[in-house]
């Protein structure tokens, strides 16, 4: 395997664990409530604190004589309303118990060590806020090893006694609860259930409270409240009137240790050596994921931003070119003499059809059309000569690439305006006339023609379609408003022979010779224009495997292209792609392809372990944006929206592909390594009837 896979799949894994990571550690279920009407509770009347009776039962702890009551606190701690809480027991130099889910200890470690510091009690309430009672025993301890392995992380302590989410008092434990939370009690655990639950949801607010905590009269026992979930925000503003009421009434506040007849402090134990390193890597390592996860955040929030941006402005800017293109029809009447140029290798199964289709370009001026065998050994440039065309000739060369056997036509050409076709390429009869009438304008240097996929039948054809209308097309179309092309495709491009001398002829130094040449043809000044009616059909990849391969090309020679003409950023005189192409294509085709896929993992982890509707609502936004864009630039194009059935899933599986290959690509040149040109097998599959020249006979 590459270095690069396994740095790209290492990476991934990396990433997936720390999102499970945060993810199953730190999912709530809600906070806790009472459970429905109970029916028999074996428990009913008992006191709040229980304890093993030996086998898998519990049994009330009879608290020893005197009016105590312990204040207790659920499901913190919450950075909101704890601290306003710990300042409330402060002022009334009022001791209480803490039940904290270990998730939210590990997401304020501040306040858990303040709750220590203030020499007040901790006690579990497990991880996740699960109901211990529908959980299997293996889950159970886990639930409350977690929580006790961040207590030691986080204040060198572990705890031994325990409130299960979702339990009231003991009138309302039971029979399954009891059978769960005895086998934990038979393992050393005390329980700790309610006296006074202050939840009241029929009469919400802070009387309701204050009532519940000191329906009891003098009675003492455990009052439960919330610091977290539940209803804090009243809980606060109770606090006070509770604890005055109830020291009024003379009942003596303190901990749950002492409530039990044990000494302040008894259930929480110091711990050290190696349960506290462990207890502090396992802190540590919830940390890094909650990092990530907070940092993949902000970045889904970036990107959704740009990715809006983006949509918005490619859609003003090419429909402000749509609108200009009005204009071109005073060039109807320019007709200049024009070479055409295809360099060929090995592409005995088009190139005739190829040459045909261009032999009979309805085209009123002369023309040529000058077919480059470049080292062929399939018989190229022999199946050529033998059509006897007209006005088409073969150069033949041993094999020295694409870039030297375009710039071997450009040299034998006899005119001016000279025009680039791939082997495999089929011309409409008025292609070769819309594609060269914008250099009626002296200050155009290149021409960009409207590639189109010939072999869409199949799903991969027809997702390759989908992205030449929607994706190529009109960011041609807003390059051409900002003036500030970046590339004219080699399958049909057209070129001012000045402009080609301006920059040196055809550059071998990437592997996106038809990108480099039209950023340097920018840079010196020429404008370049886009024509969408000057059509030309090529056939693209109908495997995984070829597709990988000429995405590769692509992306590894923009990154070439990019970094040879980085120079342009800071130029002057060369701000056009500089300051406008340069920066959109390292945004858009380098860096939001880096990113991407970490957000749909962030995605999947949200479905599982958040609210699923706001990622859901997001997606559905984006595919609905972009459907937009496919039906707009579907119309421009005059292309039948029939394809977009499919467009759903290619935003699904084919964008995860493009993704993959940017990656691999940035990889490759971080490395250091030179990506090999990978000739794509052609089949011949393109569907497109056009009028094509037939072989003279001798």
């Amino acid at each position: 395997m590459r270095a690069r896979h396994v740095v790209v799949g290492f990476c991934t894994a990396m990433a997936v664990l720390l999102l499970l990571v945060d993810g199953l550690t730190t999912k709530t279920l809600g906070a806790a409530g009472t459970d429905g009407p109970i029916v028999h509770a074996p428990l009913a009347d008992s006191g709040p604190i229980l304890v093993s009776n030996g086998h898998d039962g519990l049994v009330s702890r009879a608290p020893p004589p005197g009016k105590r009551i312990a204040l207790t606190f659920d499901d913190g701690p919450n950075p909101e309303w704890t601290p306003k809480i710990l300042a409330i027991l402060e002022r009334a130099h009022v001791p209480a118990t803490f039940f904290e889910i270990g998730a939210n200890a590990v997401r304020a470690p501040g306040l858990t060590r303040r709750i220590v510091r203030d020499g007040l009690e901790l006690g579990n309430h497990t991880f996740t806020h699960a109901d211990l009672a529908l959980l299997p025993a293996w889950e159970r301890e886990l639930q409350l090893s977690m929580t006790e392995r961040a207590f030691a992380g986080i204040v060198g302590r572990e705890t031994r006694i325990l409130r299960p989410p979702y339990s009231s008092t003991t009138n309302a434990i039971k029979p399954k609860q009891i059978r769960a939370w005895g086998q934990i009690a038979a393992k050393g655990y005390t329980i700790v259930v309610a006296s006074y639950d202050t939840r009241d949801w029929k009469r919400p607010g802070v009387a309701s409270i204050v009532a519940a905590a000191t329906a009891g009269g003098d009675k003492g026992g455990i009052v439960m409240m919330h610091d977290g979930g539940g209803n804090r925000a009243q809980t606060v503003a109770a606090l006070p009137r509770i604890i005055s009421i109830l020291a009024r009434r003379g009942l003596r506040f303190v901990t749950v240790a002492e409530l039990a007849g044990e000494r302040r402090g008894a259930f929480v134990v110091p711990v050290g050596g190696s349960v506290r390193r462990r207890g502090e890597l396992f802190v540590a390592g919830l940390a890094v994921s909650r990092s990530v996860t907070t940092v993949l955040r902000a970045v889904v929030f970036a990107v959704a931003s740009l990715v809006a941006l983006r949509m918005l402005l490619l859609l003003a800017l090419a429909y402000k070119q749509v609108r200009q293109g009005r204009r071109r029809e005073r060039w109807s009447s320019f007709f200049p003499p024009v070479s055409i140029v295809v360099p060929a290798f090995n592409e005995a199964v088009g190139v005739e059809r190829c040459v045909r289709s261009l032999a009979v370009s309805r085209y009123p001026s002369p023309f040529e059309v000058i077919v480059v065998d470049d080292g062929s050994s399939d018989g190229t440039g022999d199946l050529v000569e033998a059509l006897k065309l007209p006005a088409v000739r073969v150069l033949r060369q041993a094999n020295a690439g694409k870039p030297i056997a375009l710039n071997a036509g450009f040299i034998a050409a006899r005119h001016d305006i000279l025009v680039t076709v791939d082997g495999d390429t089929v011309f409409e009869p008025s292609s070769l006339r819309r594609l060269v009438q914008p250099f009626a304008e002296q200050d155009v240097g290149a021409v960009s023609g409207n590639t189109k996929v010939g072999n869409r039948s199949g799903l991969l054809g027809r997702w390759q379609h989908i992205e030449y209308v929607m994706g190529f097309n009109l960011d041609r179309r807003m390059y051409e408003t900002l003036d500030c092309m970046p590339t004219v495709p080699g399958a049909i491009g057209a070129f001012r022979r000045a402009a080609l001398v301006d920059v040196g002829g055809v550059s071998s130094a990437t592997l996106a010779e038809d990108t480099d040449l039209t950023m340097a043809v920018g840079r010196h000044g020429w404008r370049v224009i886009y024509a969408e009616d000057a059509r030309a059909w090529t056939e693209v990849p109908s495997t995984l495997r070829g597709l990988w391969r000429q995405r590769s090309r692509w992306a590894y020679g923009t990154l070439q292209s990019l970094w040879k003409h980085r120079g342009a950023l800071w130029h002057p005189d060369e701000g056009r792609i500089g300051r406008r192409a340069l920066p959109y294509i390292v945004l858009f085709q380098v860096l939001l392809p880096l990113v991407a896929p970490l957000i749909d993992l962030f995605a999947i982890y949200s479905i599982l372990f958040l609210d699923p509707m706001p990622i859901l609502a997001y997606w559905a936004a984006f595919c609905a944006c972009q459907l937009v864009l496919a039906v707009v630039a579907f119309g421009w194009d005059k292309e039948s929206r029939g394809v977009l059935w499919s467009m759903p899933l290619q935003q699904v599986l084919y964008r995860q592909v493009m993704y993959l290959v940017v990656i691999d690509s940035v990889l490759v040149a971080l490395m250091g390594t030179r990506l090999r040109w990978h000739r794509l097998a052609r089949t011949g599959e393109v569907e497109v009837e056009v009028e094509v020249a037939e072989p003279t006979t001798p």
